[in-house]
């Protein structure tokens, strides 16, 4: 069986996308401080009569990369492909962390337990469950968060797309990344949060939330020159013709077949 280029690419893409998004959730159990991580001093940020130092999951390290593809497929293959992508995704995250819950309930060996002791790990079963077993409150809201994230940018690209055609690449990624890390930032933090079991107050979730979208837009206005790089390597890859004839049939949702 052999696959043309076009293929070959939604392949490669699909697999960063998924990748990413597959290691940005169980990476995202750990919090860092993002000033002490650049030696800064602690910024004392005051939002909705909440204050903080500006901490974020690790996961931010990755879901970047997960927006740029977001917009890279979908300027090549539409609506569709995006779509396709999100499920999957969505199937596969829930895939892994029921083996990862299955995997703790499997009796430790004995010597494995203290294994690293020296290392300030006394108990490596207390600590793979803690990292790989993350509350089903955090996995549900993360999860239902990036589906709704991934489908409204997606309809918001092409709703730009039809306004702009095929100019004006930095509006239709930018904007529809921005829009729909607005809702994502603040469902996954709403679900896992202010209804589970943590019970955040309205205050609390409004500047979290705040304080972490900031962060994503900083970050999609950063990425801006990515996309135009992208599409630049894509069309030396693809040739000009093919390119061109691609982004036409995005437009109107569909995935390249396989010869």
């Amino acid at each position: 069986m052999t696959f043309d280029r076009p293929t070959k690419l939604f392949v490669v893409l699909g697999g960063f996308f998924i990748c990413n998004a597959l290691i940005a959730e169980f990476l995202g159990v750990k919090i860092f401080a993002l000033e002490e991580t650049f030696g800064l001093a602690p910024f004392d940020w005051r939002l909705f009569g909440q204050s903080g130092s500006l901490s974020f999951t690790a996961g931010v390290l990755l879901w970047p990369v997960v927006f740029l593809m977001t917009d890279i497929i979908n300027e090549y293959y539409g609506r569709r492909g995006v779509r396709f992508l999100s499920y999957l995704t969505v199937g596969l995250i829930v895939y892994s962390f029921v083996f990862a819950y299955l995997a703790i309930l499997l009796a430790p060996a004995g010597w494995w337990v203290g294994v690293q002791a020296d290392q300030g790990v006394p108990d490596m079963q207390a600590a793979y469950a803690v990292i790989f077993g993350q509350g089903m409150w955090i996995i549900a809201g993360s999860v239902i968060a990036f589906l709704i994230g991934q489908l409204v940018d997606v309809a918001i690209f092409h709703r730009i797309r039809r306004l702009t055609g095929d100019r004006f690449i930095w509006a239709r990624a930018t904007g529809s990344t921005l829009v729909s890390q607005l809702i994502d930032s603040f469902v996954v933090l709403y679900i896992a949060f202010v209804l589970g079991p943590q019970q955040w107050s309205m205050e609390l979730f409004l500047a979290v939330g705040t304080v972490n979208y900031l962060y994503k837009f900083v970050v999609a206005i950063a990425l801006t020159p990515a996309i135009y790089l992208g599409r630049d390597l894509i069309n030396r890859y693809l040739g000009e013709e093919v390119s061109r004839a691609l982004r036409e049939r995005a437009a109107g949702g569909h995935i390249p077949s396989v010869n």
